[in-house]
């Protein structure tokens, strides 16, 4: 039977303003590298893949595939970090992958989605929200959001009703989704409990730093301010029942801090 697992995968690293990073901060033209992590579980009911990472294209080339937002976000990814080549490293076969759960649709989140006529098995779980805006994006959000990843036949979507907070995607506590929106309309986070009995709370980009989970910086990027504030005081009562290891979205040292597959948590 298989074992319930979370891997932690590296999909690479982005240079970008820190002013497109934290909210007030960066105005003297600083950068900032950032992680594009991405997660994976393994259950005895098919396994779950969280967000993908960048697709296979910005490898190849990014510029091409993510747009006008290369010019002032540049990623760094070799091809062997994609997913489906990370999935090979580990063994996990892409015919086990049963569900492909969305923290939300930004182009750095849909390195699955792109790649879904690869996964015969899987559904791509998603709010409702979510796949509503990111099908047709406020002009100012639109640089985040690249349609060709997943606006296209034959995504098999599975969308989640706002009544729906606290999805538990397996029905055993292993994978729920808590809706964290602010960054994005629809976003959600998503709480691991494991065998082991430790929960990590994965936050995506409802908190992107420990400077934004500890200090409560904003994010520099976000579709509302109001929503981002609420969320992540929620995520933290959220940690705090289950004594939770938080996994922010993208911060560079605190990502340095966890394992990376082939090693795994259980």
């Amino acid at each position: 039977m298989t074992e319930i697992r979370l891997y932690m995968f590296d999909g690479g690293i982005t240079h970008l303003p820190l002013r497109n990073f934290t909210f007030g901060k960066g105005g003297g033209g600083e950068m900032i590298t950032t992680p594009t992590p991405y997660f994976v579980i393994t259950h005895p009911r098919g396994n779950a893949i969280i967000d993908g990472g960048n697709p296979p294209e910005v490898a190849v080339d990014a510029a091409k595939h993510w747009g006008p937002i290369t010019e002032m976000s540049t990623p760094v990814m070799r091809p062997e970090q994609a997913l489906l080549p990370s999935l090979e490293r580990v063994g996990i076969d892409p015919a086990s992958i049963r569900w492909v759960v969305q923290t939300h649709l930004h182009l750095d989140h849909t390195g699955a989605v792109a790649v879904i006529d690869r996964l015969p098995n899987a559904e791509v779980l998603v709010t409702r929200t979510e796949h509503e805006f990111a099908h047709a994006p406020d002009p100012l959000a639109r640089i985040s959001y690249v349609l060709a990843d997943y606006a296209k036949p034959g995504v098999p979507w599975a969308l989640l009703e706002d009544a729906e907070d606290g999805y538990d995607v397996y029905g055993d506590g292993t994978l729920i989704g808590w809706r964290s929106p602010g960054h994005s309309p629809g976003h959600m986070s998503f709480e691991v409990n494991l065998p082991s009995g430790e929960t990590y709370l994965l936050c995506g980009d409802a908190a992107n730093a420990r400077d934004h989970w500890d200090n409560g910086a904003l994010p520099g990027f976000m579709v509302s301010a109001s929503d981002t504030a609420r969320s992540l005081s929620r995520l933290k009562r959220l940690a705090w029942r289950r004594d939770a290891i938080v996994v922010t979205g993208h911060d560079p040292g605190l990502w340095d801090e966890f394992k990376r597959a082939p090693e795994f948590y259980s």
